[in-house]
């Protein structure tokens, strides 16, 4: 499975926001964008959410991110 997802680094709290069919649309990281410390943040926050390997396949500089989930 394949997610496209806006991405909030230095947020003050770590939260997923879904649309009305409960699709990730957003998500807010506590972590900085800087040292790849929120990818990092990211991929650990979906993993959990999912229950399953979550990996970023693009956009590993940019707010917008393709995310495949094994």
């Amino acid at each position: 499975m394949k997610l496209q997802i806006k991405v909030q680094p230095n947020s003050s709290k770590q939260e997923i926001q879904t649309d009305i069919d409960g699709n990730i649309s957003k998500v807010y990281l506590q972590k900085p964008a800087k040292e790849n410390k929120a990818n990092i943040e990211l991929e650990k926050l979906l993993s959990k959410h999912y229950k399953k390997k979550a990996t970023i396949i693009k956009g590993h500089t940019s707010k917008n991110k393709v995310i495949e989930i094994k």
